[in-house]
């Protein structure tokens, strides 16, 4: 009787602990699937962060910024041309690799967030100097970010680029 008292605590304990187990692996991911909302501030955080990797020409903290599903359709004067994130850093490395005096801002307004996306009214002034002239962009977009290992990245982007 008490080898089988025994066990019996000892199966109760373990199923105890499996429960115990199971509710802890649910509260994890109840915590996970908090963790992988977008929020306001992600949207600031990737505008903040690619004002700085864009001013300081860097090339890779742009690159994962970015998704790598990005697709980047930009429009000036009735043509327009689509992007992937490959062909987006080249365009962008090759403007700074052409260029000298590279000033970049963003600002970012009508936050639309839904789960684990945004999307944003994003402006975005770049400047430089090329061949002497004094050359300045201002683009208008309208952006989906995706969260991305904890942080938003830029998924797509619908622009109109007008040269000043």
């Amino acid at each position: 009787m008490k080898q089988l008292w025994g066990k019996g605590l000892l199966a109760l304990l373990l199923k105890s602990a499996s429960i115990t187990a199971i509710v802890a692996t649910v509260g994890m991911m109840s915590i996970s699937a908090q963790a992988a909302t977008m929020t306001e501030a992600l949207v600031q955080n990737y505008a903040a962060a690619m004002k700085a990797s864009a001013n300081s020409q860097n090339i890779n903290q742009v690159a994962s910024l970015v998704s790598d599903d990005a697709l980047i359709s930009m429009s000036r004067k009735g043509k327009s041309t689509s992007l992937d994130k490959e062909a987006y850093l080249k365009l962008l490395q090759s403007s700074w690799n052409n260029t000298s005096n590279y000033r970049y801002d963003i600002s970012v307004d009508n936050v639309v967030i839904s789960g684990g996306q945004a999307k944003a009214n994003v402006t975005t002034n770049e400047s430089w100097v090329k061949d002497g002239q004094q050359v300045s962009f201002v683009t208008t977009s309208r952006v989906t970010l995706t969260l991305s290992t904890g942080n938003a990245v830029l998924l797509r982007a619908v622009s109109q680029v007008a040269i000043n």
